[in-house]
């Protein structure tokens, strides 16, 4: 049987950088630093070294209606809001419910509900525990209110696997409409971690940059003064559609998403296998799946956090896949500006992908004052680069705690 060709025709997104995809992909471009001082006082108060965070630039509150809010958990809040967008740019399209599917990921799920109800207990008793607290923080929380929204009959799913959910939720969505399950799927990350719990965590494990003097630079992915992460905020949410789907009613097509690719380390709980076999696998085999050229790669989206060991792993994993052809290919950090938004990162990139092969434009690596000499790759530094005319494609990586490992191939002619 013949496989179905899958296309992107809607982008939604709420970040550090704006609260839709235009403003979030043109501050992007114009390289701008999504990291900020936290307003409030939670360093001092729990003795947490790190005071800054991407947080997110348009509140949910200025965007949902009261009621949504009081019954949705933030991670919730912005897949919605993302969710919206990316449906009315793809037209709003008239689909039967049983073909319309949603898979909507979060790495770590509702801690924002799970926290405030464990402190409500402490402090006011059971009787004062919201009756909406477990539909709030359960971590298929986002994919069953984005499901609710528009109808979809055809499944709501939530996988979670780190910092790589966002990609596999993506990844997933393209199996459905593949396997004849739904015509039209709306997939995605969320995450809104920004607590001082998560952040004394990630701060205790040395993974979180201590930057405190200068947030807007902390996030500096391959250079030799990486110290760790900036923890953000948000979501990214794309409609993916059947080819036939999206030309029989004239869609709007950004690009083609032609490769998944999927493995796992089996080596530790939070670092990466050294040797990056696992991530090597996840592209070679998204690579396979997109039955392309390896000439026809110009533009790659790294995972790059800014961690010391980590950025290396994967430069080194995708000089060993991309090979002769690894020196034509403009390599992309935009975590750079938006700070790592965990199980949001994966799909957010995924939007940048798309917008880079649709634009023909990839977007800059912000920091980077000294490339660490093990980079070996063409990392495109400060301003953005034109990308060439004619069919192209792209590699969309992503990795998480756990040895996940997903990489996703874009294309257009």
């Amino acid at each position: 049987m013949t496989r179905r060709d899958v296309v992107v025709t809607g982008l939604g997104a709420t970040t550090p950088l704006g609260g839709d995809v235009p403003s979030t992909w043109q501050a992007t471009l114009a390289g701008t630093p999504g990291a900020r001082k936290m307003d409030n006082d939670w360093a001092e108060k729990y003795s947490i070294p790190v005071d800054f965070a991407a947080t997110i630039a348009v509140k949910p509150s200025e965007v949902l209606a009261v009621p949504e809010i009081k019954r949705m958990d933030p991670s919730a809040q912005y897949a919605v809001i993302a969710a919206r967008e990316a449906w009315q740019d793809a037209g709003a399209p008239e689909i039967d419910p049983t073909r319309l599917g949603t898979v909507v990921s979060s790495g770590i799920g509702g801690v924002w509900t799970l926290l405030n109800g464990w402190d409500t207990l402490r402090e006011r008793g059971a009787r004062r525990v919201l009756p909406m607290t477990v539909p709030m923080l359960m971590p298929n929380s986002p994919a069953a209110y984005v499901e609710l929204e528009f109808g979809a009959q055809a499944g709501a799913h939530a996988l979670v696997s780190a910092c790589a959910s966002g990609a596999e939720a993506i990844g997933y969505g393209v199996d459905m409409i593949r396997s004849g399950r739904a015509d039209v799927v709306i997939a995605g990350g969320t995450e809104a971690a920004i607590h001082p719990m998560p952040i004394a965590a990630f701060a205790a494990s040395r993974t979180l940059s201590t930057r405190n003097d200068d947030p807007a630079a902390a996030s500096r992915p391959y250079d030799t003064a990486r110290d760790g992460f900036v923890l953000g905020e948000g979501a990214g949410i794309v409609v993916l559609e059947s080819a036939e789907h999206a030309a029989a009613r004239g869609a709007k097509v950004y690009a083609t998403l032609a490769g998944v690719g999927l493995s796992s380390d089996g080596y530790h709980i939070t670092s990466p296998e050294p040797n990056g076999r696992g991530q090597i696998s996840a592209m070679r085999d998204a690579l396979a799946d997109a039955d392309i050229d390896l000439s026809a790669v110009r533009h790659l989206n790294a995972h790059a956090t800014s961690t010391t060991v980590g950025d290396l792993i994967e430069a080194r994993s995708v000089r060993e896949v991309l090979g002769s052809v690894a020196d034509q290919v403009a390599l992309s950090a935009t975590k750079s500006m938006t700070g790592h938004l965990l199980g949001g990162a994966g799909a957010l990139e995924t939007i940048f992908t798309v917008l880079a092969l649709h634009e023909r434009v990839a977007p800059p690596t912000i920091n980077v004052s000294d490339p660490d000499p093990e980079l070996t790759l063409d990392l495109v530094r400060d301003e953005p680069r034109r990308l060439d005319d004619g069919p192209l494609a792209a590699i969309n990586n992503s990795f998480g705690f756990g040895g996940h490992n997903v990489a996703l191939v874009v294309t257009r002619d």
